[in-house]
């Protein structure tokens, strides 16, 4: 029986058989864990092959260096077996050299914001505490935007009306119609008669 993995092809000088996919390739050495996942690195620009980006049906040969972007580093492999089906790890690592830089040292990744089990959800207190020590940019409190509508681009004889519909009109108040009128706050027509 050969020594080589299970859907491993030997490599030959050119033809089909000296080539995989490479979005199959990264798939079947477990640096993926999905070949679509493989196809969305390739065609997001997250995959090189000797330093070109590729597209995910782009033939990988033995020797071609591999980068990929993928899970917040760089891995950089050189092919030394293609093979067409995933196999397991130890059998995937036999099948590329891998030149990639260490990855950052955990202290160097900022820690998520953990709360004590039962804690229960933050308050709006914490919250803006939390948003502070993010450096998220969080308005004073009882700020709001000046001119309140109108700064949206929004005029008050456009808003909602009662069909519930942008654009037209809606109905004025009697309010509204009394301030128009130049009648005192409160008051409607003193004389009870209607214009």
């Amino acid at each position: 029986m050969s020594d080589e993995a299970p859907g491993a092809v030997r490599a030959q000088g050119g033809g089909a058989a000296g080539s995989v996919r490479v979005d199959s390739w990264i798939w079947s050495v477990r640096l993926v864990k999905t070949r679509s996942m493989g196809a969305t690195a390739c065609r997001g620009g997250h995959v090189k092959v000797n330093g070109e980006r590729v597209k995910p049906a782009y033939g990988v040969r033995v020797g071609d260096e591999v980068r990929l972007r993928h899970g917040g580093r760089e891995r950089v492999v050189v092919v030394r077996r293609i093979i067409r089906k995933r196999v397991g790890a130890p059998v995937a690592v036999e099948c590329y050299a891998d030149n990639s830089p260490p990855p950052p040292p955990s202290a160097a990744v900022a820690p998520a914001g953990v709360r004590d089990r039962g804690a229960g959800r933050p308050t709006k207190r914490d919250r803006r505490e939390m948003e502070r020590l993010r450096g998220m940019a969080v308005p004073p409190p009882g700020w709001r935007p000046p001119g309140g509508t109108a700064a949206r681009g929004v005029r008050p004889e456009e808003s909602t009306g009662p069909g519930g519909t942008r654009g037209e009109p809606r109905e004025r108040g009697r309010r509204e119609a009394a301030d128009e009128q130049g009648y005192p706050e409160g008051l409607e027509n003193p004389e009870g008669s209607e214009d």
